[in-house]
């Protein structure tokens, strides 16, 4: 018997006994059980990763096909998909990092993810002989990968030598395996290596605690120089094209009583600057510098992205991100010093961007004009106006294809070595990611190179309607809806409020372009099949709705500010209709799981029951290093955390939590759940041991979403309704 099987009897005996007796409909039950299944809503392979080659027209990109995750290729012009490498079982080993060597024969990537404190690698399978971050090269044409050397973040230069991180250390190791690896022995933490475009040179940042380095190490000489050292922080190094330069970010040194916890200390701008050195004098400047203001800061989506804040392009320009305007754009800012051009304009942020190989155009998506999407633009780093994709393409096909791109989300564009074919990514409300990939001068896109299962539940899928309503305090809050396609005209169904995690993450209005939200919109798709009116809500302290949003004022331990749009959520969906006002949980992850404790804690009155996935339950127990702390600001975390609140808890809870989780610690579990132990509310849980954060076992999402959806059944569909008189 495994182990769904098992805990679903232990959850249907232990909540049998605490569930008030009212029957579900058996005709109810048939109705939603009809449509389709987990298993099948989450067999679709996700597609991530995508890359380029630099001189010939290949692609390469990650396929995660139910915990089995290979690297697949393709090359122009036909652009037929294969499988490169051959990992056939759901092992709990993520392949990343994925990058071409410099003719484009062989293909670089790291299997295995890294060491939590205490320096173990993630084991979710608990294998005793245990695993191991790996960087792996893989030629081209096939064959069996060759292990390189423990580490990860490979990169390779032009001369066929990789660079690559070993437990903070800086090691080379040759493309074809001909020498030994060796280290770089230099102080520090060191990270973000850069080969300049002849690769003669590697540019690194040496990380010192409370301040670090651009160095430059010199193959030929062997010897490692530092640019402009200072006790400020420097970071992002990019060459010019030419290689004698490199252009990066500091970030001014902060006293040593300055209040840090990120998710707890009290706002303040974060300024910082960009600085031109020149390699062979060693010197370096001040070419640009932010404003003092909050919207000054250090742009807090471009560590989130592939593009990197600082981009050398075309006619000595560097295309850089900030949200001086309150929203992330890109400018373009000359080497020689100025005031930045902006080429991102409107009430939009841009998230992701790439280059031609001529460096003279930026390819990015953004929500501008569909905030609740992602799109493809163009636009000249010199600053002519953007064009979204389906502007440029000509022929009789462009309105329909503007049509259908129009309910699309697409990100992670690569323009290919000719600078003829486009490869991209894309989903949309009924399809998860998929790679896709056109030529500028077709009149059509084809969608290719990921195959789908062929009981996908596309057409049984329904299409989320985006909704906006009003939190207490006036502010403009976003969501999806998803009603049951079979809901009966005047029925009332159960509700359920869905909180994803970050907090710096958005829901879009079709499949996420990240693996842990792509699974999440399996999982309300799947909810509405089984009869939910689910209402996935993306509160402020979110990205996608400016910096102001982003930075609400009193968001996480300051006073979860955010809180209050969770709860104009529950109100939303028991105003509704459709929905029972008595029958509305409440379910997310991370820090949708600490918005889920929350309302069980805050307003049982509200939500009647809830599941949560590895959330915050102690700001102060989990505040990423939090130092020089006040004692008010203490008690503010303390009081901003559902932990504070256990007393009026009521309503049934389930936790789902690996203990190997590296980002939120599982203590946070254990502390809750023996509090609410201590005062009689029902509580379930379902413990992955190994298992990390983001869970890297297919089989593990699979057996969370099933506790999940039957402990939501027991709780909601047993519930008297309001209708009767006999509200919860």
């Amino acid at each position: 018997m495994n182990r769904r099987t098992l805990f679903e009897l232990a959850v249907m005996v232990s909540l049998a006994a605490v569930v008030s007796s009212a029957p579900v409909s058996l005709p109810q039950l048939a109705a939603a059980q009809k449509a389709f299944t987990l298993e099948q809503i989450l067999s679709a392979p996700f597609a991530a990763d995508l890359i380029a080659a630099k001189k010939v027209n290949r692609i390469a990109w990650t396929l995660d096909e139910q915990g089995k995750r290979n690297v697949w290729v393709a090359e122009g012009p036909v652009f037929q998909e294969r499988r490169l490498t051959s990992y056939l079982t759901d092992d709990g080993q993520e392949i990343s990092q994925l990058s071409f060597s410099e003719d484009g024969n062989s293909l670089v990537y790291v299997r295995g993810g890294e060491k939590n404190p205490a320096g173990q690698y993630p084991n979710p399978t608990s294998d005793p002989a245990g695993v191991t971050q790996t960087v792996w090269v893989v030629a081209w044409a096939g064959g069996e990968p060759r292990k390189l050397d423990a580490g990860h973040s490979p990169k390779i230069s032009p001369r066929g030598t990789i660079a690559y991180i070993r437990d903070g250390q800086i090691w080379l190791a040759s493309l074809d395996g001909s020498d030994k690896p060796t280290q770089l022995v230099v102080r520090g933490q060191n990270r973000s290596e850069q080969w300049s475009p002849d690769g003669s040179r590697l540019a690194f940042v040496s990380s010192r605690g409370d301040h670090s380095f651009i160095a430059v190490y010199d193959v030929a000489t062997r010897s490692i120089s530092y640019f402009a050292p200072s006790v400020d922080s420097d970071s992002d190094p990019t060459w010019s094209l030419d290689g004698k330069r490199i252009a990066f970010v500091r970030r001014p040194a902060e006293p040593r009583d300055t209040p840090q916890g990120y998710f707890i200390e009290p706002d303040r701008p974060h300024p910082w600057s960009i600085w031109i050195a020149d390699v062979t004098a060693t010197t370096a400047h001040e070419i640009w510098h932010s404003s003092t203001s909050p919207q000054g800061s250090f742009p807090y989506m471009a560590d989130d992205t592939g593009g990197g804040v600082l981009n050398w392009v075309a006619k000595d320009a560097i295309v850089m991100a900030s949200e001086e305007d309150g929203w992330q754009h890109l400018y373009s800012l000359s080497a020689g010093g100025g005031a930045p051009q902006l080429l991102t304009p409107g009430d939009c942020e841009v998230e992701q961007w790439s280059f031609s190989p001529d460096r003279k155009t930026v390819i990015f998506n953004s929500n501008c004009g569909d905030i609740d999407r992602r799109h493809l633009w163009l636009v000249d780093t010199t600053g002519d106006k953007p064009g979204q994709l389906h502007h440029i393409v000509t022929g009789e096909s462009r309105e329909k294809l503007r049509a259908e791109r129009a309910q699309g989300i697409e990100w992670s564009p690569v323009i290919l070595s000719d600078g003829r074919y486009l490869a991209y990514l894309a989903s949309d409300a009924q399809h998860p990611a998929r790679v896709f990939r056109t030529s500028f001068d077709a009149d059509r896109i084809v969608a290719t190179l990921t195959p789908t299962p062929p009981d996908f539940p596309a057409g049984q899928l329904v299409t989320p309607q985006q909704v906006i309503f009003h939190s207490a305090d006036g502010l403009e809050i976003h969501g999806q809806l998803f009603v049951p396609n079979n809901a009966k005209p005047g029925g009332k169904l159960p509700g359920l409020v869905f909180m994803h995690g970050g907090s710096m993450r958005q829901m879009l209005l079709g499949w996420h372009y990240m693996y842990y939200y792509s699974n999440a919109y399996a999982m309300n798709q799947y909810l509405a099949s089984r009869g939910y009116v689910v209402l996935s809500v993306n509160y402020r302290s979110g990205i996608g709705y400016g910096r102001a949003f982003r930075e609400a004022p009193g968001r996480a331990g300051r006073g979860a500010t955010e809180y209050r749009d969770v709860v104009a959520a529950g109100k939303f969906l028991q105003a509704r209709p459709d929905v029972d006002p008595a029958r509305v949980g409440l379910w997310g992850g991370s820090y949708g799981g600490f918005l889920t404790a929350m309302g069980l804690a805050h307003n049982s009155d509200i939500f009647a029951a809830g599941v949560d996935f590895h959330g915050v339950h102690d700001w102060l127990t989990d505040n990423w290093d939090g130092k020089n702390i006040s004692p008010e600001l203490t008690k503010l975390a303390h009081e901003s955390s559902p932990v504070s609140a256990v007393d009026t808890w009521k309503s049934p809870v389930l936790f789902i939590h690996g203990d190997d989780d590296r980002n939120v610690y599982f203590a946070q579990t254990v502390d809750l759940v023996a509090r609410l132990r201590a005062r009689g509310v029902t509580v379930e849980q379902l413990i992955f041991p190994d298992e990390i954060h983001d869970f890297l076992l297919h089989r593990n999402w699979l057996a969370g979403y099933h506790a999940e959806s039957d402990f939501f059944d027991l709780q909601l569909k047993n519930l008297p309704s309001a209708a009767n008189g006999k509200p919860r």
